[in-house]
């Protein structure tokens, strides 16, 4: 896992032309905390899929503009499966779980 926190860094990910994923986490919320332990067990479980986080608290335009790229409604917590075609699964909520973000990988293949 790997934290980003600016647009460019952003950027530079999507340019890579492979799947990954973001979440946007808050520090402050406990069902985030709860969202980001099942995110850091998906990203500790398969090692070989990039993930990246960013923390709203630090990074709002960053977290903005990806709402902005892939017309997604900002959510904290939230998760994004991001491929070369966009955005092609997202969850927030209690609805990040790492069964979920298993399934996401699975339908893209």
């Amino acid at each position: 896992m790997e934290k980003i926190e600016t647009i460019e860094q952003f950027e530079q990910i999507c340019l890579s032309n492979r799947p990954f994923f973001m979440m946007k986490h808050s520090l402050t919320c406990p069902i985030s905390h709860r969202a980001w332990q099942e995110f850091e067990r998906f990203a500790n479980d398969f090692p070989h899929i990039p993930a990246y986080y960013l923390y709203v608290q630090h990074a709002r335009p960053l977290s903005q503009h990806i709402a902005q790229m892939f017309h997604v409604r900002h959510e904290s917590p939230q998760v994004l499966w991001i491929t070369e075609q966009g955005a092609q699964w997202h969850a927030s909520h209690w609805n990040v779980t790492y069964e979920e973000m298993k399934k996401a990988t699975m339908s893209a293949s």
